[in-house]
């Protein structure tokens, strides 16, 4: 029974948040979508690529989802491929991706059945030629012949969310290599956790609508780099709050700075919370 519970939690982590999970109950919504309310996505920027060593989670090889086997690549040097991409959104926002960061819809990530985690691609849109680079940290999609799965803010940005899937081309980034020909240097991760420092958050709001909540949400994810936005539902004497919170932290984040460019955006009065 041990063993049972062990290969679960293990087959949970590896399909983290893509869009074809059958464990309906991790999530609070059925069927995904987009955010309620339009977002403006145009100045979230394309994943600047990093050196960075494979993540601990979402790189074991071989891996089974669906009674199907996939086996990881050593390496995405040379990798270039063209095929259907598709994108995932609210239902799995806030969520974990294979590699234990937490899934934003508004950053620019993807997911990938076997390429290393994490990879830096160059992602095309064949149909209208337009591009973005992207952060693979999640696997998938196990859904039919499709290649990649993107975050909805990729997805904007390459014009495909109204048909929901699109014709792609691949091209994996080498950091070095990118950096030289921007006349850049290239930032070296030596570690491969996210850094999260401790619990803590800072909470923007509370609000008694759902609907509020996301708003808020939908607002500052895209202008707040780096750092997720997230919606906790609490419920005291029956009566049930929608937290607006950004984080967990890390230990690098000035908090006046933060609390400061919250403020500008409109929400005074956020203040610091802890959970374990």
């Amino acid at each position: 029974m041990l063993r049972k519970l062990v290969v679960l939690c293990i087959s949970l982590v590896i399909v983290g948040c893509s869009s074809t999970s059958t464990n309906n109950g991790r999530y609070s919504m059925r069927h995904d979508k987009a955010p309620d309310q339009p977002v403006d996505v145009s100045h979230v920027k394309d994943a600047v690529p990093k050196v960075e060593p494979k993540s601990r989670g979402g790189n074991k090889s071989p891996y089974t989802v669906l009674g199907k086997q996939y086996h990881i690549m050593n390496s995405a040097a040379g990798y270039r491929e063209v095929g259907t991409a598709s994108w995932y959104g609210k239902k799995f926002h806030g969520h974990k991706t294979s590699n234990g960061e937490v899934y934003d819809m508004y950053k620019m990530s993807a997911a990938h059945k076997s390429l290393p985690i994490p990879t830096y691609l160059k992602v095309t849109n064949l149909d209208n030629n337009r591009q973005v680079i992207v952060r693979v940290n999640d696997r998938g999609p196990f859904h039919g012949n499709r290649l990649i799965d993107l975050s909805y803010a990729a997805a904007s940005k390459l014009d495909m969310l109204k048909k929901g899937t699109a014709r792609v081309r691949l091209e994996a980034i080498d950091p070095h290599a990118w950096h030289k020909a921007a006349g850049t240097t290239a930032v070296v991760v030596q570690n491969s956790l996210p850094d999260t420092a401790s619990g803590r958050y800072l909470q923007v709001g509370a609000y008694s609508s759902r609907n509020t909540a996301e708003f808020v949400q939908s607002q500052l994810s895209p202008l707040l780099a780096g750092l997720s936005v997230q919606v906790r539902p609490t419920t005291n004497s029956g009566r049930t709050l929608y937290r607006v919170q950004v984080g967990p932290l890390k230990s690098s984040t000035s908090v006046p700075d933060l609390v400061n460019q919250v403020e500008q955006m409109g929400y005074p009065g956020s203040r610091l919370v802890d959970f374990p």
